[in-house]
């Protein structure tokens, strides 16, 4: 199996390393403190990401199984849509926020729930392109208050310790984007 170093994200990051040292005439010593500040920076956001790519992985794969039973986005979809029913626009941003919020990624979050929504806007008979939309927008919402993106946030800024004033500060704004979300796909799926 050949390897493509330059598409691993790592090989970026360890070249612009490289070139920094010479470019700026650094000292060992100096590098050596500068990978260590940024190591201690990027500990929190590595464990929340490292913590959150396995979890999407068995939700995405969990239609690989010898009982030959659905997929764990489906069977929740089904559940989902005997509850929600016709009102699950209005809601579905809220799961693409949550898996963002929970993975820290937006594309984590549609990877996982995209098939989720799918499923429930197929059980509605409501337009899947607009559900998905909605999940994308969502997820986008999901992405400004993920724990990961704000310890990220805090710590290139030295803030570090005001993690939680900054999520505070940020849920009215992402609470009125997703009411307005869910409005403007209710409108979608039953005016347009």
């Amino acid at each position: 199996m050949a390897t493509k170093p330059l598409f691993l994200p790592a090989t970026v990051f360890l070249l612009v390393v490289c070139l920094t040292y010479f470019l700026h005439h650094m000292k060992i010593e100096q590098m050596k403190r500068a990978i260590a500040g940024a190591g201690q920076k990027l500990l929190g956001t590595a464990l929340a990401i490292g913590a959150s790519v396995p979890m999407a992985q068995v939700f995405i794969n969990s239609d690989v199984n010898a009982s030959g039973l659905a997929s764990m986005p489906l069977t929740l979809a089904d559940g989902v849509s005997s509850i929600g029913g016709q009102v699950w626009p209005f809601f579905a941003p809220v799961i693409g926020l949550m898996g963002s919020f929970v993975a820290g990624s937006t594309t984590v979050s549609n990877m996982m729930f995209s098939l989720f929504q799918f499923g429930v806007a197929r059980q509605i008979d409501a337009s899947t392109s607009v559900i998905l939309a909605l999940q994308g927008v969502g997820a986008a919402a999901g992405n400004m208050i993920a724990v990961s993106n704000i310890v990220a946030a805090v710590a290139t800024v030295g803030l570090m310790g005001r993690e939680g004033i900054l999520l505070r500060q940020l849920l009215l704004p992402v609470i009125l984007y997703l009411i307005f979300a869910g409005l403007l796909g209710v409108f979608a799926v039953f005016v347009l």
